[in-house]
């Protein structure tokens, strides 16, 4: 989870390799009504991201069920987001925070996330203007009683891999 540019589809995609598991995008899942209003530097509302949480809770679920290993990488940079993925876990009791589905928090300075926005940018490889970055820093809200790991994204994305890998595999009991 994070950002625009913290990195969650290049760790996401190879944290799934590493793992043998399925990735998820996100950004795959939104509609393009969604996609046009970013493209055009509107911040999404509510009315626009809850629809698109519980499209992906909804797919993070049957994997789940059938016993995949995912990985999603998305924004959830509310509690109120994350819940609505925490419930893909069948076992979810609302309002608590235990769940399967865990949330990893790559966290970079502001000017570094703008770096890699802009870049993305000059290279056309995303829908994402870097002048909604500041709205997704003000909307990120972590509350420490969730038990969100946070990674530095300015690390190497093998050193990154490594540590989410060894924190996953300590706090699952395996």
């Amino acid at each position: 989870m994070g950002v625009s540019g913290a990195g969650k589809s290049t760790i996401g995609e190879m944290l799934a390799n590493f793992m043998n598991g399925n990735f998820l995008d996100a950004d795959d899942y939104h509609p393009l009504s969604n996609k046009e209003k970013m493209h055009k530097g509107i911040p999404l509302s509510d009315e626009d991201r809850i629809p698109w949480l519980e499209t992906l809770r909804d797919t993070l679920r049957e994997s789940l069920v059938s016993g995949k290993s995912v990985i999603l990488g998305c924004s959830a940079l509310q509690k109120q987001y994350r819940n609505i993925l925490r419930s893909a876990d069948p076992n979810y009791e609302v309002g608590g925070y235990a769940s399967v589905v865990k949330f990893v928090l790559l966290d970079a300075p502001a000017e570094v996330l703008a770096a890699r926005l802009e870049k993305r940018a000059a290279e056309g490889k995303h829908f994402m203007p870097a002048k909604l970055l500041q709205s997704q820093l003000d909307l990120l809200q972590i509350d420490e009683l969730e038990g969100i790991f946070k990674v530095d994204a300015t690390l190497s994305p093998q050193t990154i891999i490594s540590i989410i890998y060894t924190w996953n595999f300590s706090t699952s009991g395996e």
